[in-house]
């Protein structure tokens, strides 16, 4: 069990959200409808998918089988992984970007950076 499961009091006064008015309660870290949302379903399918791809990477290692095999499935799977993220990262500037975009200012400029900040990191990987 960790820290987060055990806690069963909020950090917050009751009734109170602390990140109201926030970019994190709009569209951020916390919980509720996000771009991705509506493709919830197909995105865990998705997911689980890849999962197997994964666990298949274990079998292969496990059964000693030929290390360009095992690589042809590493890059199979990676070429998922960024084929997801990059379905993500559409729906978070069509939804996220999009939404701080109408309110204009701080929010917009936050939200742009972020999005800036997410495809380096993709880039990078």
């Amino acid at each position: 069990m960790t820290t987060t499961q055990a806690r069963t009091e909020p950090d917050h006064a009751p009734g109170t959200d602390p990140h109201a008015g926030t970019a994190a309660a709009a569209h951020g870290s916390g919980h509720g409808p996000h771009g991705y949302s509506a493709q919830k379903d197909a995105h865990l399918k998705r997911l689980r998918r890849i999962e197997g791809q994964v666990r298949g990477l274990q079998r292969m290692v496990d059964e000693d089988v030929y290390c360009i095999d095992v690589l042809t499935q590493v890059s199979a799977s990676t070429k998922a992984l960024q084929s997801f993220a990059l379905s993500l990262l559409e729906e978070h500037l069509r939804h996220c970007v999009a939404a701080a975009a109408e309110q204009g200012g701080v929010e917009l400029d936050a939200k742009v950076a972020e999005a800036s900040a997410a495809i380096g990191r993709l880039l990078r990987s």
